[in-house]
């Protein structure tokens, strides 16, 4: 164990990026934090900059010392501001605050505090506080709007939905000079929320793109002081609760229909435009919505019988004129000539007639395209997406035959999270979007009227499943 006066901790914190002052400020308070909670407080200082950081995110897996970071972290910014207002909101059940009060004596035992259980307030000698919120439903972070706090974190972030989180952070506000506010998260994959926080944190975060948030990653590994009983349970699991509880997986969650997926293995960031050949079949599927998304997609097949999704179009409240003046700039920029793409291929609400007699398909074929009828089958339609997604880590492996550029946000994010309908569990469960248009499956009802255009299976299939460039 790193004894926090130890050179190896001063070493971890210099490595971690911590400036020297706020090493100063944990080690004098006592607390000890190891290398990745260390990395995590180093990037909340990044929020004390102009154009940082205004959001940090810790986390992944269970036992990954995901609270007493938090309570560290929001010490370190008490100890240096004097008068800070502080909001720590919580999912827990009555006892709560009991439990708040014996971490707290863990993670800051050489802090000169007070505790007011009845109100739920830890203070500070300069006059720093930390408020206990705590909540059993998203409505009762409601009691928390309209009061303004300069630093607001919320563990369990993924217990709330997308709106909810939006509605606190309208809190996140301050009037004292010098400081910039700033909210921290803390959370595991899964629950109603993962939608909006993989979007939000880890999407960024694995693409390098990261400019208003940062997320560190964190599981049992990484935490020294988890007893070893713990550490042997979550070892012990399988399935999809090892990669969420052991592995921090983002991309799995409980009842996942599609668990061969592995975002680095099917999601590829080297599929340039023009990537298609002129020798190669390329065709379109669409899923048409006005309240929900219209999401559709551009298709490559190559001479092996390998399927690209190559590119994305998808929004909402949009009319069929904009939908079509954005696909036809997606052939564009694709290099595709509009006479190269075989069928455009969509569901069967497009062609369902209205009161006025038109369809939804008629619009699109004024504006040039000619839609066809997709194969709906939703089993057959996601035994083909399984089929294709291959399984890397069967013996011998079983090499995918789809992959899909990164430029497919709304797929790539949603085929994860897709789970097996409870009544039907050869079927993918339909779910719509929330209000903000998080969630939902129209990315995958677009791409999977695509993917049965070729369902048959190709002539290489049944070699040998394992190549050297399918990995890419």
């Amino acid at each position: 164990m790193v004894s926090c006066y130890a050179d190896e901790y001063f070493r971890a914190a210099r490595d971690a990026g911590c400036p020297i002052d706020q090493l100063l400020n944990l080690v004098g308070a006592g607390i000890c934090l190891q290398p990745r909670q260390l990395a995590a407080s180093a990037m909340a200082r990044l929020c004390d900059h102009e154009g940082g950081p205004t959001e940090i995110a810790y986390g992944g897996a269970r036992g990954g010392g995901k609270s007493h970071w938090a309570i560290a972290q929001l010490a370190d910014d008490c100890l240096r501001y004097p008068g800070l207002k502080c909001l720590l909101l919580r999912k827990v059940g009555k006892a709560n605050r009991e439990n708040f009060e014996d971490l707290r004596h863990k993670v800051l035992p050489g802090i000169r505090t007070s505790y007011n259980k009845s109100e739920g307030t830890l203070t500070f000698a300069n006059g720093s506080v930390i408020k206990t919120g705590h909540f059993q439903n998203s409505k009762d972070v409601d009691a928390y709007l309209g009061l303004e706090y300069d630093v607001i974190l919320v563990e369990e972030a993924t217990t709330l939905t997308k709106s909810k989180v939006d509605d606190i952070l309208t809190c996140n506000r301050t009037s004292k000079p010098g400081w910039r506010p700033r909210a921290y998260f803390t959370t595991n994959p899964g629950n109603v929320g993962h939608a909006w926080f993989k979007q939000r944190f880890i999407d960024p975060w694995r693409k390098g793109t990261e400019v208003e948030t940062r997320f560190i990653q964190a599981t049992v590994r990484d935490n020294r002081h988890v007893d070893t009983g713990y550490r042997v349970k979550l070892e012990r699991l399988t399935g999809w609760k090892r990669r969420a509880w052991l592995d921090g997986d983002w991309d799995i969650a409980a009842g996942q229909y599609f668990t061969t997926w592995r975002h680095g293995i099917h999601v590829r960031d080297d599929i340039p435009y023009g990537f298609a050949e002129d020798h190669w079949r390329t065709w379109l599927s669409l899923d048409y919505g006005f309240a929900h998304y219209t999401a559709a997609y551009l298709f490559a097949q190559d001479g092996d019988g390998t399927v690209y999704v190559l590119d994305e179009h998808a929004e909402r409240g949009w009319l069929v004129d904009a939908h079509c003046d954005a696909i036809r700039a997606m052939l564009t920029r694709n290099r595709i000539e509009q006479y190269r793409i075989e069928a455009f291929l969509a569901g069967g609400d497009v062609f369902s007639r209205e009161r006025d007699g038109r369809r939804v398909a008629d619009d699109y074929q004024a504006h040039g395209f000619a839609l066809e009828r997709a194969n709906m089958s939703r089993v057959d339609g996601a035994a083909e997406f399984l089929r294709r997604l291959g399984d890397v880590d069967r013996e011998p492996a079983i090499r995918p035959t789809l992959f899909i550029s990164d430029r497919c946000t709304g797929l790539v994010d949603c085929i994860p999270g897709l789970m097996h309908d409870p009544g039907r569990g050869e079927d993918v469960k339909k779910v719509d979007c929330d209000e903000d248009g998080f969630g939902g499956d129209d990315y995958y009802d677009g791409a999977r009227y695509g993917l049965m255009h070729v369902a048959a299976p190709p002539a290489s299939w049944g070699r040998n499943p394992i190549d050297d460039d399918w990995r890419g």
